[in-house]
């Protein structure tokens, strides 16, 4: 069975940072594509960061390329996404995936990814 479980979600306000964990169990996230999603309040979960199995190419949504960064542990099975320079509109459930492995360029679409995790909340103050 896999799950995926997201944690350091929070309050912060604008220009601060934080970093989210997604810790895997029953897959192990250096074989396949994982990636982050968001989802704000009245809006379509959208697609933010994703990371090739190979953990050699990394993609990242315009809206936050240069601000976010994802990567992984191996060893400890978890995947991260750190945020700084954060803006009220980065306010959102956030959401770890993951899907096969596959070109990683594909993989900015939601539907590419098998397996969910429960989401963790993220509120960015002005």
């Amino acid at each position: 069975q896999v799950q995926l479980v997201e944690s350091g979600g929070g309050l912060v306000q604008a220009g601060g940072s934080l970093t989210l964990s997604c810790t895997a169990s029953g897959r192990t996230v250096s074989s396949y594509n994982t990636g982050w999603f968001r989802q704000a309040p009245g809006k379509e979960r959208e697609f933010v960061a994703a990371i090739s199995w190979t953990g050699g190419t990394t993609v990242y949504a315009d809206s936050v390329k240069g601000r976010f960064t994802i990567s992984r542990d191996n060893a400890k099975n978890t995947l991260y996404l750190q945020m700084n320079s954060l803006k009220p509109e980065d306010t959102a459930d956030y959401y770890c995936a993951s899907g096969p492995r596959a070109p990683i360029q594909g993989f900015t679409d939601r539907t590419k990814y098998t397996y969910w995790g429960q989401g963790t909340q993220v509120t960015v103050s002005s």
